[in-house]
């Protein structure tokens, strides 16, 4: 553990060189990595039509909830601009190109990027979606931007990537297996590809959060009762169509992700359980009263939560999406 009253900076120097040492451990090689055109039909081969025909079969299969859902999902991921430019300006991430911060941030936004390009691509295709009306809800959510109520402070944000990249991981797995019941192997394997990322991703932000709670453990604490008390909002929470008011179509796309149980706030509160054991929040010590009290307020929230839970109503279904004909 470093000495009391370090600043955030110094111990994001501390842990610099092993990020620096184990990013080939954290990220993929581009040669190793796989490419949305490894699960889209090939447009040189004579064959490209026979396959996009069976593909629009194979999606028409889909139901109208799942499919809204993997549009939103597609939405969300097509934003990453926004999510790129919020890493930028947390405090003292990326001090000169080279640093392991820096590498991690650009190679993470590398890795990230291929969803949006492959849900994409498979929406284009499937002709189910009004990719036009499609394109302006990703426009108006670059535009819009979002507050995700970390500040610039990089401990709050590796909480919060720790939480989202779990929660996408479960979204993109489920409707991948939803799809496969459905018939639709090729967008089964799509989806899985991406869970897998987000698998990973989630992997190394948690490392993040346990190596700071080695050395600054009551400050790493209240960052993470901070998020915790303000909720985890998505990084789509302000999306909307044509014409809706901003933040409206994302509370029906969550309606639908918890009405077919892609996304549901159980599983909000399953990740919160899991974090409390990654993170051996109930064994951590060198912790000051204030953050022993927020270590109290964490370890008691999933049963608050699942409390709620228990007494909210399933969605109905009741919204026509404009992504949708």
């Amino acid at each position: 553990m470093l000495s009391t009253a370090i600043s955030r900076a110094e111990v994001l120097m501390h842990l610099e060189s092993f990020v620096k040492e184990n990013i080939g451990t954290f990220l993929r090689t581009v040669e190793d990595s796989w490419q949305p055109s490894d699960y889209i039909p090939d447009s040189r081969l004579d064959t490209f039509f026979d396959e996009v025909k069976l593909l629009r079969e194979r999606a028409a299969g889909l139901s109208y909830d799942l499919l809204a859902v993997l549009v939103g999902d597609t939405i969300t991921e097509e934003a990453l601009p926004n999510y790129e430019a919020w890493f930028h300006e947390l405090d003292d991430l990326n001090r000169d190109r080279d640093n392991g911060w820096a590498q991690w941030i650009r190679g993470w936004t590398a890795e990230e990027n291929r969803h949006g390009d492959l849900l994409n691509r498979y929406l284009y295709l499937s002709g189910r979606v009004n990719m036009r009306e499609f394109e302006a809800s990703t426009q108006h959510l670059i535009a819009d931007g979002f507050d995700l109520g970390t500040a610039h402070d990089p401990y709050r944000a590796f909480v919060y990537t720790s939480y989202q990249e779990m929660a996408t991981n479960i979204s993109h797995r489920r409707v991948g297996q939803f799809a496969r019941k459905a018939g639709d192997d090729q967008l089964s394997k799509i989806c899985g590809m991406i869970a897998g990322d987000e698998t990973r991703h989630a992997r190394v932000y948690k490392t993040f959060v346990d190596k700071i709670f080695e050395v600054d453990p009551s400050e790493m604490m209240l960052a993470f009762e901070d998020m915790m008390r303000k909720k985890i909002v998505m990084p789509a929470h302000y999306m909307r169509e044509l014409g809706i008011e901003m933040g409206k179509t994302f509370g029906h796309f969550t309606d639908a992700a918890q009405r077919i149980g892609v996304y549901t706030s159980q599983d909000y509160t399953d990740i919160l359980d899991t974090l409390l054991i990654d993170w051996k929040i109930a064994d951590r010590t060198g912790l000051n009263s204030t953050a022993e009290k927020a270590r109290d307020y964490v370890m008691a929230l999933p049963a608050r939560l699942r409390r709620v839970a228990d007494r909210m109503p399933v969605p109905k279904l009741e919204y026509k999406f404009k992504w949708i004909d």
